[in-house]
């Protein structure tokens, strides 16, 4: 299936370092790997854990890529790259006094034809934009999902939650961590979003749609997500992926 990318990462209005990384590799002429990771940890570290994660689990994917769709090896696959990830950055962690307590988040998806496999760790997000709308792949691992899980709290209140950039889960953070993997069988016409939530916190789903779905043209796409995000102050680093089929 043929397939059209873009990406884009940005320090935002209200800092001068950006902590983000975002990667695109085709592993075959099918297959494609997107990556995006937000770091945190300070200004001589966050940038290190984003890259050093993004870096390490494409390389992992690439080594270890066969061309098998079976979900089973592909989760496999997917959970060995985020382990090796986790283990490589909270090792440099523990190395380097200017690195302690850095991690980062990881969402990364793999398309193979009409098949994708979407694979997360924090609260950077995966987005499908098809026939039926927009839906969040991803479960954000954070606090507030938490307690909006159990209840204790609104979707709407959610948005203005003192602690709603408190992550539960990152790479880099422990020895070990888990990641969430979704599969999705998309068509011709699908689209994939990956953010990371200085895009995420400043616009809601159908702000999303919108520009996916009737911006003029989707090659600026994701320049046009930016802008809302700038004009409305942008105050973390705003970084996205955009594929469509």
């Amino acid at each position: 299936m043929f397939m059209q990318y873009w990406s884009l990462t940005d320090p935002g209005v209200a800092r001068t370092q950006n902590q983000d990384t975002c990667q695109i590799e085709a592993l075959d002429k099918n297959t494609l790997l997107c990556v995006v990771c937000d770091g945190m940890g300070g200004a001589k570290s966050g940038n290190v854990a984003s890259t050093l994660a993004a870096d390490v689990f494409t390389q992992e994917v690439k080594r270890s890529w066969t061309g098998d769709t079976d979900p089973d090896r592909l989760e496999q696959m997917l959970s060995a790259a985020v382990k090796l990830a986790n283990f490589t950055v909270y090792d440099q962690a523990q190395q380097f006094e200017d690195f302690n307590g850095m991690g980062t988040t990881l969402v990364a998806l793999l398309i193979q034809g009409k098949k994708a496999t979407v694979v997360n760790v924090g609260d950077s997000r995966a987005y499908l934009v098809d026939g039926n709308g927009i839906s969040q792949i991803t479960t954000d691992h954070s606090l507030v999902q938490m307690m909006i899980s159990r209840g204790e709290l609104t979707q709407e209140k959610a948005k203005h939650y003192p602690g709603k950039n408190l992550i539960t889960r990152a790479i880099g953070t422990e020895p070990q961590v888990f990641c969430d993997i979704f599969h999705r069988k998309v068509d011709k016409g699908a689209s994939f979003l990956l953010c990371t939530d200085g895009l995420s916190n400043l616009l809601d789903d159908q702000e999303i749609l919108f520009e996916v779905v009737y911006g003029q043209d989707k090659a600026q796409c994701c320049e046009r997500l930016l802008d809302i995000a700038k004009k409305r102050g942008a105050p973390d680093n705003v970084t996205c992926v955009l594929v469509s089929l």
